[in-house]
């Protein structure tokens, strides 16, 4: 067996913003670090549209969104999962100790807990198991927080899950600095309301004293943090930090001077985990600490979001769709996508009458898979209120289809979006070797493969051989 590896899963940010960042806060931990490790810009082999959901399963399972299959959260996971097992499979039945924390497509969790240090599954899952149980408290209010969070923040507290996890937080390893600063967030919230938006962060750093907690307890072969807490900011305020790369810039000089910081608010955040993480590795050479992102995000369009479609009561929608409570379930979905399943014997009806749906003219793009799963594409940008929509013949309104036009607080697009170059980052301080110049390019299919062989599992040949990564 090769070195320990902590793989921090650092959602979408290019090099573009480590560059970016570096330069804005030269002191930072990861700015001083950087010149140490080893640097890989990686490419997203997926022939679909990227998103996240689709590209972590291929550098989890070694092979592209053509085999794996996964488009959506919710799906099925058991037949791919046989053939093509996520690398926490492999590693744990192979007596690998191993860690896992917010991975996505991470729920249910696995049967056989054997071989894991711990489990915690991903924000989209659909109940809040854990393993150890101690960590259910946390994630009972993180799921929560997640839901009622999506687009707009919300402001109201879950106090009954908050209390739980709140009574566990000494056992779950939440820090008394990560108190403080989540009080200051809160105290900054009353001075100027627009940095609600932040909450979005602060469960990552909540979620990173937990996944620290477990990561010092059991001392994990290969363990996994994923946070997207960067990703989001970018996707928003892309335009904010750097409206030089729009040739058409619809936002205001205030909008731009409240969030022009954001981006930076979140790598600091980011730079504080890298900076814990630095310090264990440190403390315990046996370890090596990977930052990737599976793929990047670059500038798009700069246009304010002023509403935004949103099935509201998935009931009345299932309902217009000609379905009965019983012949559906609701499935883990980022806003604003919607994700069923329907019973067997409705998916022929519901199928026609999701074609025959128009909104504004247009057909709701949908996507069916497995045994009655859908994912529908709702999220449809600055709609009037009178908007026509159609079932058919039939004329419905915005309440009787259960959506609601959801005002952005934000005013927030896709500013940015996703493109297949991506970041991997490598410190390893046993490694004294020279580094190539520039950043040598590898495939995000690469990854698996040479983790395996880092800790002598055997590559299965449906993957891609494995590379020299650093020292594994």
């Amino acid at each position: 067996m090769g070195r320990k590896v902590i793989l921090f899963e650092l959602n979408e940010v290019p090099y573009r913003i480590v560059d970016e960042f570096c330069a804005w806060r030269p002191r930072s931990s990861f700015a001083r670090t950087l010149p140490a490790c080893r640097q890989y810009e990686t490419y997203a082999e997926d022939r679909s549209a990227l998103s996240p959901w689709k590209t972590w399963p291929s550098v989890h399972r070694g092979v592209n969104d053509e085999k794996h299959l996964i488009h959506d959260f919710g799906q099925d996971l058991r037949e791919v999962d046989a053939e093509y097992p996520p690398i926490w499979h492999l590693l744990a039945k192979n007596r690998v100790s191993t860690g896992v924390c917010g991975s996505l497509h991470t729920y249910p969790m696995p049967q056989d807990l054997e071989g894991y240090a711990f489990f915690l599954p991903d924000t989209f899952a659909a109940g809040s198991e854990c393993f150890p149980k101690k960590l259910n408290a946390f994630q009972e209010f993180n799921l929560t927080m997640a839901r009622e969070s999506a687009r707009n923040v919300e402001t109201r507290v879950p106090w009954a899950a908050a209390l739980r996890f709140l009574a566990a937080a000494p056992e779950l390893g939440l820090k008394i600095k990560t108190f403080a600063d989540l009080g200051g967030q809160l105290v900054s919230e009353k001075v100027q309301d627009w940095r609600t938006t932040r909450r979005r962060t602060y469960q990552s750093v909540l979620a990173f004293d937990v996944f620290m907690k477990q990561l010092e307890t059991t001392r994990p072969s290969f363990s996994t943090f994923f946070t997207n807490h960067v990703a989001s900011s970018m996707h928003r305020f892309w335009a904010a930090a750097f409206p030089q790369d729009y040739a058409e810039f619809g936002y205001d000089r205030r909008w731009v001077e409240t969030y022009r910081n954001e981006i930076d608010f979140t790598m600091s955040k980011f730079d504080e985990f890298f900076s814990r993480l630095v310090a264990f590795v440190d403390r315990n050479p046996g370890y090596v600490l990977w930052v990737a992102t599976s793929m990047g995000q670059a500038a798009t369009v700069a246009l304010p979001l002023e509403t935004q479609l949103y099935v509201t009561d998935l009931e009345r929608f299932t309902a217009a769709m000609g379905l009965q409570s019983e012949d559906w379930s609701r499935m883990p979905a980022m806003l604003p996508q919607v994700n069923l399943r329907v019973s067997e014997s409705k998916v022929a009806g519901f199928r026609a009458t999701v074609e025959s749906l128009r909104i504004a003219g247009e057909k709701l793009v949908y996507r069916e898979t497995e045994h009655g799963f859908f994912s529908l594409d709702f999220g449809h940008h600055n709609l009037s209120d009178d908007v026509p929509i159609t079932v058919g013949t039939r004329a419905v309104d915005f309440a009787t289809l259960g959506v609601t036009n959801v005002e952005i607080t934000d005013k927030s697009g896709t500013t940015a979006y996703h493109i297949p170059s991506g970041t991997l980052v490598v410190y390893d301080p046993a490694d004294r070797s020279s580094r190539p110049a520039g950043r040598p390019q590898i495939s995000a299919l690469e990854i698996a493969p040479t983790l395996l062989r880092n800790f002598g599992v055997a590559v299965p040949a449906y993957m891609k051989p494995p590379v020299a990564i650093g020292t594994v």
